[in-house]
């Protein structure tokens, strides 16, 4: 069924342009089958005529077959006074081989006499002879009208004229992008009404998230009758980014209750967003809307109590439906509920009337007030409750560790002892480390290998450090805060200690008890 918006995505190009981005050829590839997979309508692949990379990507491309998705390659209108056909940089467009172009010209006045300091006709006739020279060529092009709001707002006519010239060309999209992204929803809706009036083409949206509107803005084009909306995965892009397509996404269908990409991909759209992430290297932003881990996180007793009763409560949709899941957190604002329901997701059987459930939650609430944290340390969450219900022994003891560290003219050397028992068993081990926690982690994982060789998959994925009372200075209580993984699942653990050492050391014996903790 053809879609009501079409989905454009940037985030190969547009998005790259963020600070901290950085896209192998290799990483392009990898970004656009998975687009491909998910249904998106659209790929820009880059800029041909920028760099010798997207000329490089565009030429790997060609031997990929995409099922949903039209590539297309970037690029910018002809150059003053120089003839269409003799332009290196069009030239290479036609090149890189794509099915669509999209191309991009000045709709300001102020750009046109200042950026291209050309007269308004010579612009016009760079909108057109480009646009005609491509479909000449037998490309599906869309235009983009870069600046369209602001300078519709400082010349109408004129913004309007260069629209016209880029549609008589045959341009099969004008797209207004509010490059800069100051404009309001408001302006953004009142001015694409008016562009849809005087086009007989299709319009789409391309917007900017400077003012924080970026997401608002583009449904407000679609909401005034544009029908294509591009963006990048995530809001990469330039300054504050792009205009988020995993947020659009989802208020298309949702929402708007319109068509776009396949309704089976919402499913994955939280793996689309930690797949593009994890590719480029960037730390998943946990607040994201829709998919981060605090899109449907619940802390406060109160609302939490309500979740347990009716999800819609403080939910506006199933998190299920994008591939989020519901996160239940645990702090000294946590009532009985919280307990329960963050019991369930870890596996264990409590009701309201569990007798246990009470101390659990007083005990929780004493660790906080002494700087414990567990929202992020489901791990230890899940052996203070088993603990409290099975009223279990430990399944090893750490007696005695030391941990020492020398310099000398070169390096620094840091070794750790850990003494550990198992039932009236007893193991040591040594290991050296690039610092004094790695030392430790290191020793104690050799001891306990000798009765758990199982341990020997669990690796450290993440340390953090947090002082607690900044004021005492070099006494200060510290928290640590550790992920950990086998493989398969990860999970965190806390310790807290004035002592920075024996804060790790509690929370590494957490991360091995919760690993041979049975489900």
């Amino acid at each position: 069924m053809k879609p009501q918006v079409e989905i454009y995505d940037t985030t190969l190009r547009d998005g790259s342009q963020g600070e901290g981005i950085n896209f192998s050829v290799a990483d392009k590839l990898r970004i656009a089958e998975k687009l491909d997979a998910f249904g998106v309508h659209y790929i820009e692949g880059g800029w041909p005529g920028s760099n010798p990379k997207d000329i490089e990507f565009f030429a790997q491309a060609k031997k990929k077959k995409f099922k949903n998705a039209r590539l297309a390659a970037f690029g910018s209108t002809r150059k003053k006074a120089t003839p269409v056909e003799q332009d290196d940089q069009v030239r290479l467009l036609i090149e890189a081989g794509t099915p669509v172009v999209t191309i991009y010209g000045k709709t300001s006045m102020l750009h046109v006499k200042e950026v291209l300091r050309c007269t308004p006709e010579e612009n016009l006739a760079m909108i057109a002879d480009t646009v005609k020279f491509l479909k000449d060529h037998g490309k599906f092009v869309i235009y983009d009208a870069e600046h369209a709001f602001d300078g519709y707002k400082l010349n109408a006519e004129y913004a309007l004229d260069t629209w016209r010239a880029a549609e008589k060309a045959g341009a099969d999209f004008v797209v207004l992008c509010d490059t800069n992204g100051g404009c309001l929803p408001g302006e953004i809706a009142a001015i694409t009404r008016t562009a849809i009036s005087k086009l007989n083409c299709k319009v789409g949206i391309h917007t900017h998230d400077d003012s924080g509107v970026g997401v608002a803005n583009a449904l407000a084009a679609l909401d005034a009758g544009a029908c294509h909306v591009q963006g990048t995965v995530n809001g990469y892009g330039e300054r504050t980014g792009n205009c988020n397509l995993i947020s659009v996404i989802p208020l298309v269908h949702f929402k708007q209750k319109k068509t776009c990409v396949p309704a089976k991909s919402l499913l994955k759209l939280k793996e689309l967003s930690l797949f593009v992430d994890d590719v480029a290297n960037i730390r998943h932003n946990p607040r994201l809307p829709w998919v981060g881990s605090s899109a449907f996180a619940h802390k406060g007793g109160t609302h939490v109590n309500a979740v347990q009763k009716l999800a819609s409560s403080y939910e506006h949709i199933n998190p299920e439906l994008v591939g989020n899941a519901r996160n239940i957190l645990i702090s000294d604002l946590a009532g009985r509920s919280n307990i329960v329901m963050k019991a369930h997701s870890l596996g264990f059987k409590l009701t309201n009337d569990t007798p246990e459930l009470k101390p659990i939650l007083n005990r929780i609430k004493e660790l906080e007030n002494a700087g414990y944290e567990y929202e992020a340390a489901e791990g230890s969450m899940a052996l203070l409750i088993s603990k409290a219900l099975k009223h279990r022994e430990l399944p090893f003891t750490v007696d005695t560790y030391h941990v020492s560290m020398r310099r000398d003219a070169k390096k620094s050397v840091c070794a750790a002892t850990v003494e550990v028992r198992v039932g009236k068993r007893r193991a040591q081990a040594d290991a050296k480390g690039d610092g004094p926690v790695n030392a430790l982690d290191a020793a104690l994982r050799l001891a306990l290998a000798k009765f758990f060789p199982q341990l020997k998959k669990i690796t450290l994925t993440d340390y953090k450090v947090r002082i607690l009372d900044g004021v005492a200075g070099t006494a200060a209580k510290t928290r640590v805060l550790i992920e950990s993984t086998d493989g398969k699942r990860e999970w965190g653990t806390v310790g807290v200690s004035e002592n920075i050492i024996e804060a790790s050391l509690e929370a590494l014996v957490d991360s091995m008890e919760f690993a041979l903790l049975k489900k």
